[in-house]
């Protein structure tokens, strides 16, 4: 199993990638660099392709709306040269508040979107031919009738490095898992519990690998929380750990969509926590965030991270592993990182 972490900016991006540098020696295999309405990914993918020399940088996520089918294609193909063939490709649609609300931009079609993306992407890598694409969303050169009239295929002038740059989709609702799992190198589900995943996503995972391409290598899956081996998390000391990560869930099963159109809250109750999702939400949309994060699940804290002590969180990792999950993504709890990686690789 791979490990792989989301960057922090915690003390600044300079000093972020100073330690991403340094937890790559210790066995750190992937660094995801989110986007959402903050900076760019895109820069940061550069900067720390030259700090670094094996750790794989992924984008987690960029959303398909606020860049063309081929800039993502270029971009990704960038990426893949900066760092010498260590980028992945990180998609995902966002959601209407950011996409309509900061780009500007229709919030329409989102999984067939993405599909076409993936599928503009790939044709761009291989090179064979000039660009001809027509989709529902993407369609180039633009039709007859539009523009100029003047557009014309084109082959990326560069050779990329790779001609299979991984594609990984975070997707959350059935047909778009379904579509991952026939379409993706890789999938970045939320709120993973690898006890409970398949009353959640089982049968849409299963329809689409069951029209996986023979040519595309088995589905990777990247899932974890929160690190922390200790012997002394037991009991309260465990719990203090695991409350750590009641405000982040609240927010998502809460604040993150209107009622009726919150994927994160609709997982929450897919899960079987229907009474507590309804209640996060009603509280956290009323302003009451403490409240709201106190009724997280114990349950869903405990399946959805790694604390405890050694032999405990041995036995969750093996959970993981026996869900499908091929990267297990950390977020360590306190100073020493280096330590907490070291750990978990040892445990793997």
């Amino acid at each position: 199993m791979k490990i792989s972490m989301m960057m922090s900016y915690a003390g600044g991006f300079v000093e972020g990638a100073r330690r991403v540098a340094e937890l790559e020696k210790v066995g750190l295999d992937v660094v995801w660099i989110p986007e959402a309405y903050s900076f760019d990914a895109i820069s940061q993918v550069g900067y720390l392709s030259a700090v670094t020399s094996r750790v794989e940088i992924g984008t987690g996520i960029i959303n398909v709306y606020s860049r063309t089918a081929s800039l993502t294609a270029m971009t990704a193909a960038g990426c893949d040269y900066v760092s010498n063939g260590r980028f992945i490709l990180g998609l995902g649609a966002s959601g209407p508040q950011v996409v309509e609300g900061f780009h500007g931009v229709a919030y329409e079609k989102p999984m067939q979107r993405i599909k076409e993306y993936i599928e503009v992407c790939r044709e761009v890598w291989k090179r064979e031919k000039g660009l001809s694409y027509t989709g529902q969303t993407v369609q180039v050169p633009l039709p007859a009738g539009q523009g100029t009239g003047m557009g014309k295929p084109l082959k990326l002038i560069n050779h990329p490095v790779r001609a299979n740059i991984p594609v990984w989709w975070a997707s959350l609702k059935d047909l778009s898992v379904e579509a991952t799992a026939e379409l993706a190198d890789g999938w970045l589900p939320v709120f993973f519990m690898p006890d409970k995943f398949a009353q959640v996503w089982g049968t849409a995972l299963k329809k689409g690998q069951a029209k996986r391409s023979a040519s595309l290598k088995p589905l990777e899956i990247s899932a974890g929380g929160l690190l922390a081996i200790d012997e002394s998390l037991v009991g309260e000391a465990k719990d203090r750990v695991l409350d750590m990560a009641r405000p982040n869930v609240a927010l998502y099963v809460g604040g993150m969509g209107a009622r009726g159109k919150n994927f994160y809250n609709d997982i929450c109750r897919d899960y079987g926590y229907e009474r507590e999702a309804m209640e996060i939400q009603d509280l956290y949309l009323s302003g009451k965030k403490d409240e709201a994060a106190r009724l997280v699940p114990r349950e869903m804290l405990e399946l959805t991270n790694l604390v405890g002590p050694a032999s405990y969180v041995k036995e969750r990792v093996a959970a993981f592993r026996q869900a499908g999950v091929t990267m297990l993504s950390v977020s360590p709890v306190g100073n020493d990182h280096v330590a907490a990686l070291s750990a978990l690789r040892s445990l793997i």
